[in-house]
């Protein structure tokens, strides 16, 4: 017994028994290859059928008929419901039709005295694959009209849309806009297949590739512009928006047709282009079983839980049910506000929620003994570069101490493995905040690999819309209607979607031995100004006339570009995932001197020495952190 929605035991439903379901659509085929063999007889015979042929007819057109039937039981056509099929299914029709002409032909000839003409034959077998199709494409047939004379009445009054795009995803849209929604009228289809120009989808007609766009928005009126292309990625993306965005047409895009078609209540949901849109990014799978493996039944640490990173870490954790989930900041009302959004989501995993400062570390171990973490995703640090310049002695103590002590609560405590969350800005740093976290990498990779804990460090890009991004800054430029501040025309960075690097951040713990540091792949560098002129042109506005560009100058710490990995000591080595790589470093620094150097460092923040800070810093990242670290006797303690 299944249940109902209130629990109760709904009556089990059977199958239709073969007679219910076989009977009434065969009986309506035999009907339908009557009426078709009766239309071959009278076009081969010109309306005047003899009556030999008549008597032939009557006596054979019930087995003529069961062929069919037979054919079409053997394509399966009585087990498919016909309202929502397409027109690849028009296959199987033909097809069985076919095999039944072909059957028909055959015996007929091999009939001493060929009862019916041989053309008559095929025109049947044409005829009643004609109506078998118009039988079962009825619906889509009637909703085509039923679209056409709703178009008609509306007239010019509709929604005008220009479809970018005519393969499986435009046409999907362009059945849904025809038949499931009222308010729109379809001028075209454009797609940079020269096989599809002139051609028609749905009755709508392919009328020129991508660079035709600007014009048909301005020849026909075009309100809104849908880009239906889910297999077109990067720069190719990015140009079919930027020819978009110079049209006055309004942008939207079509989601996933997965997305789509598992809707809950099945409407057609176009949704505005994002920032995230704006990268042309690829979305990138996982190996969803080794991240269930990996954290399903286990208790998981968060620290830095309010900041972007460490909140999406803990949404997709909670999603693998482990056995508690564990978060830590010092930001209570972020990690409040976190914890109410965990629950509405129904998370199953209980949660735990600790205000607590990463530094106090009597009360993080009593953490540790309380709630005994598996794994512990470390993403509490202090990141903006500007800042960090100013307080050096805070960067310190956050991002080095507070990783070097919990490294060794997680080893004292027998966690399963450490994830440091690292940034591009610790390879070759040039800032303050970049060498702290650099230090964090060697403090993390260095642990003694004893067989307790595995640590490992995921290192990446910018993140879209985490704080300390550029896109929240460009964003609140904008609503207050500028001027948007770029440092420098040729400043890059590398970017990538927040879900997608947390998604990556997960998979690259599965693949941890200890002491290895991930990069995940952050795909090609991009213009910060050319990306704050495409946010510009998102929110409809024109550069120079609407809002301005204003070019700051490159702020203390910053480089015109970063890059993923050190070229002089490090290489890349694939992993399991494409999207991740492991970093094969020439040397680390022996661990004693390196935990000499960082409690000199540690004790210099403490005293709020900064300029005694900032200058061991500073010779620490003129040369590679592990250079500087050659040998404890090599360690300044000037």
């Amino acid at each position: 017994m299944s249940k109902g929605p209130a629990g109760a035991d709904l009556p089990r439903q059977d199958a239709p028994s073969i007679p219910r379901r076989y009977g009434q659509p065969v009986v309506v085929d035999a009907v339908l290859v009557g009426l078709a063999y009766i239309a071959a007889l009278l076009l081969r015979f010109e309306g005047d059928v003899p009556e030999e042929y008549l008597q032939v007819f009557r006596s054979y057109i019930v087995p003529i008929a069961a062929v069919y039937c037979l054919t079409n039981l053997a394509f399966g056509l009585y087990n498919r419901l016909w309202r929502y099929a397409s027109s690849t299914e028009a296959t199987g029709i033909l097809g069985a039709a076919g095999l039944a002409g072909a059957i028909l032909l055959v015996g007929d000839i091999l009939l001493y005295d060929r009862p019916l003409p041989l053309s008559v034959i095929i025109m049947g077998s044409v005829f009643t694959a004609g109506v078998f199709a118009a039988s079962r494409y009825r619906w889509r047939l009637v909703t085509g009209f039923v679209w056409r004379a709703r178009r008609f009445r509306q007239g010019v009054g509709g929604r005008r849309v220009l479809i970018i795009g005519a393969g499986e995803a435009g046409q999907l849209l362009a059945w849904r806009l025809k038949n499931q929604t009222q308010g729109y009228n379809i001028v075209g289809f454009v797609d940079d297949d020269p096989q599809k120009l002139g051609m028609q989808v749905h009755g709508v007609k392919v009328r020129g590739n991508r660079h035709h766009i600007k014009e048909l928005v301005d020849k026909d009126n075009v309100d809104t512009i849908v880009i239906a292309m889910h297999r077109i990625f990067g720069a190719d993306f990015r140009e079919i928006l930027s020819i978009c965005q110079e049209t006055t047409a309004k942008i939207q895009i079509e989601p996933d047709i997965l997305e789509t078609v598992n809707g809950q209540d099945g409407q057609l949901r176009l949704r505005d282009i994002t920032v995230e849109d704006l990268l042309g990014r690829k979305s990138v799978p996982i190996d969803v079983k080794a991240c269930q493996q990996l954290l399903t039944g286990k208790t998981v640490l968060v620290t830095g839980a309010a900041g972007s990173i460490g909140a999406e870490l803990a949404r997709q954790i909670a999603k693998y049910n482990p056995r508690r989930l564990v978060l830590l900041d010092n930001n209570e009302s972020g990690l409040y506000d976190l914890g109410l959004e965990l629950r509405f989501l129904q998370a199953k995993a209980p949660l735990k929620l600790v205000v607590c400062d990463i530094l106090l570390e009597n009360r993080i171990d009593a953490v540790f003994g309380e709630c005994q973490p598996d794994l512990i995703f470390h993403c509490a640090a202090y990141k903006h570069v500007p800042l960090m310049e100013e307080h050096p002695d805070t960067a310190v103590l956050v991002n080095v101490e507070g990783t070097r002590m919990l490294c060794d609560l997680a080893r004292k405590h027998r966690a399963e493995r450490f994830v440091f969350i690292s940034t591009d800005k610790a390879v070759e740093p040039g800032s303050v905040m970049g060498a702290t976290k650099r230090l964090g990498e060697l403090l993390t990779v260095t642990m003694p690999r004893d067989g307790t804990t595995r640590f490992t460090a995921v290192r990446f890009g910018n993140v879209l819309n985490s704080r300390g991004s550029v896109v929240p800054t460009f964003l609140k430029q904008i609503e207050l209607g500028g001027p948007v501040t770029v440092t420098h025309p040729e400043m890059t960075r590398y970017f990538m979607g927040l879900l997608e690097a947390v998604n990556l951040i997960i998979q690259a713990a599965c693949f941890t031995r200890g002491g290895d540091i991930f990069v995940l792949d952050m795909g090609e560098e991009i213009r910060i100004v050319d990306l704050a002129r495409r946010m510009i042109r998102l929110r409809g506005l024109r550069i120079g006339e609407d809002i301005q560009i204003h070019y700051t100058g490159v702020r203390p710490g910053e480089k015109l570009s970063e890059t993923l990995v050190a070229t002089a000591s490090e290489t890349l080595v694939p992993s399991p995932h494409p999207s991740i790589r492991e970093v094969k470093a020439n040397s680390h620094p022996p661990r004693e001197a390196l935990l000499q150097e960082v409690q000199s460092l540690v004790d210099m923040a403490r005293k709020v020495d900064q300029p005694a800070v900032a200058e061991r810093l500073k010779r620490l990242v003129a040369r590679p952190l592990e250079a500087a670290f050659a040998s404890p006797s090599s360690v300044d303690r000037s």
